[in-house]
């Protein structure tokens, strides 16, 4: 039976500082680079998201190797460039699209065949931005055809022939796509000659980051980056990493600090990527108060400790490259939006309505069902926010989309009665603990089955 939440009308600040889950994106990107190095690895700060989980299943299923004390320490023995063994069934990808994509990278440049599939939802997902850049250089690699031209999964590997390498690639983009750059990166581990990639925008860089620390030929200039393979199979060197917080996990954390008056929320050993903090410029942007305390680095990726008090929301105009770096923010930015005073119009977010559904139409049911003023447009929404009110109690479900449960969850905080979030088991994919974390810190909210 799926999972309910009941969330209470918060009417005393939020307080406290709290850890957030591990970092997915980095953590996906170290595990397949741990199980290509000549190892050892120790991956400290692992999250058991499912997410990630699943991405851990697939390399142990590659032949990989790992031991999991289930305390938070991951330890991997990689095998190379060369090690990977043929799997004995398909590989699950689960609801990971980064799983997914990041893997195919990999995939395309074995001797073996394999396959590559997921969760019903993931399967609807388009592939073509990667299939095509790396059929290209020499992968073959299938998927389910489209009318439109649009390749979904399940893929399947073909294999090379004994001998080959993929070939060297120039690629440009149609649009930033940190997937498909860190697949092509990782093919490019593979390949006989360089691999450029070129992006009209700079999208999130933690592959290109990880490779660097580890030694790398990886160059960045702008929006360009270039890979040359290493010669040698064993050239990458065992690591240790201790993972960044979830910067996109702790944006709901300091929203919810935002929305509830005279409340001070402060996060943990967050990742502070600068492609990754938009959501900390849109907050200060919309009035809050933020406060950032950077502490150390880990394999070139920076964290620190972020604080949130609650101040005078103003709406504003997002778009353009800072949308983007936000978009996985967009609904924890539509909840400070539904508390600011005035209109928020989001623009360039297009990509929320592709896959696997339409999540800016989701989004606008959710606040129009807590009372808020809310309009969907081709490529975003607009938000007429009103802080003078309580939002209208409601029930609504997250369709099981996390990042949609969690924002519900928040709406329901600033409500004037009960409110119900059904299917909230997806919460899980990225944090775990949220209702506990959001409990530590005051909030009312019960578990119902």
């Amino acid at each position: 039976m799926a999972q309910a939440l009941r969330v209470l009308p918060q009417t005393t600040p939020l307080s406290g500082s709290v850890p957030v889950p591990s970092d997915r994106s980095i953590t996906h990107r170290a595990l397949i680079l741990a199980a290509l190095s000549n190892g050892p690895c120790e991956i400290r700060g692992f999250g058991y998201g499912s997410d990630v989980q699943h991405t851990l299943g697939a390399l142990g299923a590659l032949g990989v190797r790992y031991d999991d004390d289930q305390k938070g320490t991951l330890r991997l023995r990689g095998v190379g460039l060369n090690g990977l063994k043929a799997p004995a069934a398909r590989l699950d990808a689960g609801h990971s699209a980064t799983c997914l994509r990041l893997l195919s990278g990999v995939l395309a440049a074995q001797p073996f065949a394999s396959e590559l599939g997921g969760a019903p939802a993931l399967e609807r997902r388009p592939m073509a931005s990667i299939v095509a850049p790396l059929n290209r250089r020499g992968a073959k690699i299938r998927g389910r055809l489209q009318q439109s031209g649009e390749i979904l999964p399940p893929l399947s590997f073909e294999g090379l022939p004994a001998g080959e390498r993929l070939a060297p690639l120039e690629y440009a983009l149609a649009g930033p796509n940190d997937h498909a750059k860190g697949a092509l990166l990782l093919s490019g581990l593979f390949a006989s000659g360089p691999t450029t990639i070129v992006e009209p925008v700079l999208s999130r860089d933690h592959t290109e980051r990880l490779l660097d620390a580890l030694g790398m030929p990886v160059r960045a200039a702008g929006s360009m980056i270039s890979l040359h393979p290493p010669q040698n199979p064993l050239a990458i060197r065992g690591f240790e990493l201790d993972v960044p917080g979830d910067i996109s996990a702790a944006a709901f954390l300091l929203v919810a600090a935002q929305i509830v008056p005279a409340s001070n929320v402060s996060t943990r050993r967050t990742g502070l990527n600068p492609t990754r903090s938009a959501v900390l410029e849109v907050i200060r942007l919309c009035g809050g108060s933020m406060g950032i305390s950077p502490s150390g680095s880990s394999l070139g990726e920076p964290f620190g400790d972020v604080s949130s008090r609650g101040g005078r929301l103003r709406g504003i105009g997002l778009g353009g490259e800072l949308a983007h770096r936000a978009l996985d923010e967009i609904p924890a930015l539509c909840v400070l939006a539904a508390r600011a005073r005035g209109r928020t119009e989001i623009s360039d977010c297009s990509e929320l309505r592709e896959d696997p559904f339409d999540r800016i139409g989701a989004l606008v049911e959710i606040l129009c069902a807590f009372g808020v003023a809310a309009e969907a447009r081709p490529d975003g929404l607009v938000i007429e926010g009103d802080p003078d009110r309580p939002l209208r109690a409601a029930q609504v479900s997250s369709r099981g989309d996390h990042r949609l449960a969690m924002a519900a969850v928040l709406l329901g905080l600033a409500a004037d009665g009960e409110s119900i979030v059904d299917d909230a088991d997806c919460v899980v994919v990225s944090f775990p603990r949220y209702v506990g974390t959001l409990r530590a810190l005051g909030a009312k909210i019960e578990v119902m089955r």
